[in-house]
């Protein structure tokens, strides 16, 4: 890339052109997961929508691979395009409220918690993810699960238009009326089809507490608890999200987040408590701010992170014993990954499987493992045992969401797609990114030559 090509794209720049030796240039190559160390060729930091066209276009002109940051969540680093061009959205982080429309508009570089921060200054909120610092552009392409989704549906079923760049570097608009086959493919076909500047979202009335149950048990004590859970979970209201966790130190954590006011959420206590009698009970009230940003610390940048996961039509009691043995025999081995439940359902299954690209909207639970760690000597059997740990629970899934695949390719994709709806999607990268310029990400891949 010569200078002179330098300073004709920065001078075309609302916001910044970084390359390798500027300052920035270092802090905006690094992403969440620490095991992604990679160089791109030039970052463009875009200010604006015409930054992103500039971006798409100088990337095609100079033959340069596409990376798009927003969070920069992705356990892959997918926005990190070694030697290619990193499309960085972070400068847009606008959100824009209308309290008495119910509307949010959500620039493509907006985290989590800039969103909820705005929405909730009215009490109203929409589905988002359970880390702050996640981007709301990732999250909801690839559908968007949160505490709102069994009563409000996913992040993705909350949109109402879309703003997005083509790979021709056009921009164009989406929503039920116009583009609406577009529509469809990005309500969970991820980021597949262009960069996404903006995100109209439907807010709902949540006000602001939340309530959190939590009870400890010892593994050894642990299968009837979860059984139990289980089947509270078939009944639960749809204010109601039953989780369960085995963590280091063999301690499995069940309960449930309920959204809404708090003493009608105290209801489902007794059914709890009677589960059996924990090591550590908590119970508390959380402003939903709060709750929705519990997990930043556990989430946090500068580790080294992998993860998996499965979606569950059912939970037998097989497929109990594999969840809180981890793969295991006696749910002891060194490096051995927490996992987790957390339960889908209400309004997530009212929708059609075939209303969007989304799929497995019949799933009872996400199960998901993840390693974190510092240690770069530890990543291989960080890795494997992460492996192990999901192979237990393989025979009982029955997909997986886009959002948690890793490193499984394209057998990941034909898992997070059922055949006809992969179908669909491969037609709608024909007509949107047939040279499949928008690659780095869990990819469709267009048929055409």
């Amino acid at each position: 890339m010569t200078t002179a090509t330098t300073n004709c794209t920065r001078g075309r720049l609302d916001g910044q052109l970084l390359v390798p030796g500027r300052a920035g240039y270092d802090e905006a190559r690094t992403v969440w997961n620490a095991m992604v160390d990679r160089r791109p060729r030039m970052i463009i930091r875009c200010a604006s929508v015409g930054d992103v066209v500039t971006a798409v276009r100088t990337a095609r002109e100079l033959d340069l691979e596409i990376g798009v940051r927003c969070g920069g969540h992705s356990a892959l680093g997918l926005a990190v395009p070694d030697d290619g061009l990193m499309i960085d959205l972070t400068p847009m982080g606008g959100v824009r409220v209308d309290p008495v429309r119910r509307r949010a508009w959500v620039q493509g570089g907006a985290l989590l918690g800039a969103l909820d921060r705005a929405s909730q200054q009215h009490g109203l909120a929409t589905t988002a993810g359970n880390v702050s610092h996640t981007g709301v552009g990732g999250l909801t392409l690839g559908g968007g699960m949160g505490w709102l989704a069994r009563q409000y549906g996913l992040a993705c079923d909350n949109v109402v238009s879309f703003e997005m760049v083509t790979a021709d570097g056009n921009v164009v608009r989406t929503s039920r009326t116009e583009n609406p086959d577009l529509f469809w493919g990005l309500r969970g076909g991820g980021g597949n089809f262009g960069v996404v500047t903006e995100f109209e979202f439907r807010l709902h009335p949540v006000g602001t507490l939340a309530l959190v149950a939590e009870y400890t048990f010892p593994l050894e004590r642990a299968l009837p608890v979860l059984r139990t859970w289980r089947d509270l979970n078939a009944q639960a209201p749809r204010q109601a999200t039953f989780t369960a966790s085995v963590e280091r130190g063999d301690l499995v954590t069940v309960g449930f987040v309920w959204v809404g006011d708090p003493e009608q959420g105290r209801r489902l206590l007794p059914a709890m408590r009677a589960l059996g009698r924990p090591v550590t009970e908590r119970v508390f009230v959380s402003s939903y701010v709060e709750l929705q940003r519990r997990d930043d610390t556990v989430g946090r940048h500068a580790l080294r992170r992998y993860s998996k996961g499965h979606y569950l039509r059912q939970l037998p009691d097989k497929a109990i014993e594999a969840f809180l043995m981890r793969g295991t025999v006696d749910g002891h081995r060194e490096n051995l990954p927490g996992v987790g439940l957390q339960a889908y359902g209400g309004a997530i299954s009212d929708i059609a499987d075939q209303d969007t690209a989304f799929s497995h909207r019949d799933t009872l639970f996400e199960w998901g493992t993840g390693a974190s760690w510092t240690d770069p000597a530890e990543d291989q059997a960080r890795k494997a045992a992460a492996r192990h740990c999901a192979a237990a629970l393989e025979p009982f899934a029955s997909g997986v969401y886009v959002n948690a695949l890793s490193d499984e390719g394209a057998e990941g994709v034909r898992r997070a797609y059922p055949p006809g709806k992969l179908a669909r999607l491969v037609a709608l990268k024909n007509a949107y990114d047939p040279h499949n310029v928008f690659h780095l990400n869990h990819n469709i891949q267009p048929d055409r030559p």
